[in-house]
């Protein structure tokens, strides 16, 4: 018997936090596996560049990872989620994590440049690319959602 597989694109943006939920949601639904995913680059830089000694990228994006899902999850228990830290552009890496899965899901914005756009660059990018469907959230998603 085969598990389904969501895949949860997280930056630790408010967006990204809402994708968490609904995917947290979805998987419980269905009985698939979530797997958050985060990415981390060193930055680009032209020219000369400041020395930045002793910073653990990969442990940074570990931690915004593990204080989205703890802000998505409100303190309930996420671990089951299996995490997933990759170096690379956050696109390819989604689009990597999401190869043979069975959803991914992402934020209508993360952490970019041009807030009054309604998709974010990463987020069009995997709409437009990914082998699997793919569900956009928006911040508001989670009101939107639960029946009051």
């Amino acid at each position: 018997m085969s598990t389904s597989t969501i895949v949860v694109g997280v930056d630790g943006s408010a967006s990204s936090v809402a994708a968490v939920r609904w995917a947290a949601r979805e998987a419980a639904l269905t009985g698939a596996t979530l797997h958050a995913v985060t990415s981390w680059t060193y930055p680009a830089s032209y020219g000369w560049a400041p020395v930045i000694e002793n910073l653990d990228w990969a442990e940074n994006a570990r931690t915004v990872l593990d204080s989205a899902l703890k802000e998505a999850f409100e303190g309930a228990d996420s671990a089951g989620v299996v995490r997933h830290v990759a170096e690379g552009h956050p696109a390819q890496v989604l689009l990597d994590a999401a190869d043979g899965a069975d959803l991914l899901v992402v934020g209508s914005r993360g952490h970019g440049g041009f807030t009054g756009m309604l998709l974010g660059s990463v987020s069009q990018f995997v709409v437009s690319h990914a082998r699997c469907p793919v569900v956009v959230t928006r911040e508001d998603t989670q009101d939107a959602l639960d029946p009051a």
